[in-house]
């Protein structure tokens, strides 16, 4: 989940609609489940048409976006500061999304914003 909101911010930044990304659960007995889910999913990325259309970027745009979101996760002082915060939130055991969400922003999204300004 901690990944999840990273992914999220990272994407965000680089003007990737959210809607592009999702997060859901099915155990393998739950095969109706699963079938909604991906039905759902692939229905909601066709509606958004192509990588680009649905954010209003065009194709060397988003290819400068995505190569910078790209160099960011690669980044070790990034990735140094998301094990942190990992670990924090592990020990205060609250994985709801608003939580993470604020974690990431109060201790990642400067970091963020500056490795994908190289």
């Amino acid at each position: 989940m901690v990944t999840f909101g990273l992914v999220k911010k990272i994407l965000g930044r680089a003007g990737v609609s959210l809607d592009r990304l999702a997060l859901d659960w099915a155990s393998a007995s739950e095969a109706p489940v699963f079938v909604d889910l991906i039905t759902r999913f692939t229905n909601r990325i066709k509606e958004l048409g192509p990588l680009g259309k649905a954010e209003g970027l065009d194709k060397d745009e988003l290819r400068l976006k995505l190569s910078s979101a790209r160099e960011a996760v690669k980044s070790v002082k990034l990735r140094m500061r998301f094990g942190r915060l990992a670990r924090e939130m592990r020990q205060e055991n609250d994985y709801s999304l608003d939580a993470i969400d604020a974690k990431i922003t109060e201790r990642a999204h400067e970091a963020i914003l500056k490795e994908m300004e190289k």
